[in-house]
């Protein structure tokens, strides 16, 4: 499934969803695939996509922003407690930080800009998911199990 694939996802279990299940927004093939799991999935409580926003002071202008992750999940574990996930979908190399390279070109910059703002957010979800009674994953194409 191609990153750039975008459209509006309809579940067949829209009482699952957190929010307006009419309006579900997916920019990725990956997350097409994940928003399928949670609506078809028996262990899925609940679901919504970027329903959740969490405050983040930017590495770049040390201002506050606001960051709407791609998911947030209740789940039925196979012991039967309740938990409870936000989840991020990024492309597995935007979870490593760029390698140095030799020349500085302007896509080696908005690598390490991406990578900066994305580790800050992260570590911001982080603190609010312990403090909310959440856990945090970020999903690549490996644990979604796409092949090139």
């Amino acid at each position: 499934m191609p990153e750039y694939y975008q459209g509006k996802f309809k579940p067949t279990n829209p009482k699952k969803y957190r929010g307006n299940p009419t309006n579900i927004i997916f920019r990725s093939g990956w997350e097409l695939k994940f928003m399928k799991f949670c609506d078809t999935n028996e262990s899925i409580i609940e679901w919504g996509s970027e329903e959740v926003i969490i405050p983040y002071k930017s590495p770049l202008d040390g201002r506050y922003h606001r960051y709407f992750p791609d998911f947030s999940v209740k789940v039925r574990t196979k012991d039967k407690k309740v938990e409870k996930w936000i989840v991020e979908i990024k492309p597995f190399k935007q979870t490593k930080e760029p390698k140095k390279k030799k020349r500085v070109t302007k896509n080696y910059l908005y690598e390490v800009k991406t990578y900066a703002v994305n580790r800050y957010k992260w570590d911001y979800a982080e603190k609010w998911c312990k403090k909310h009674g959440y856990k945090f994953r970020i999903l690549t194409e490996n644990e979604l199990n796409i092949k090139y």
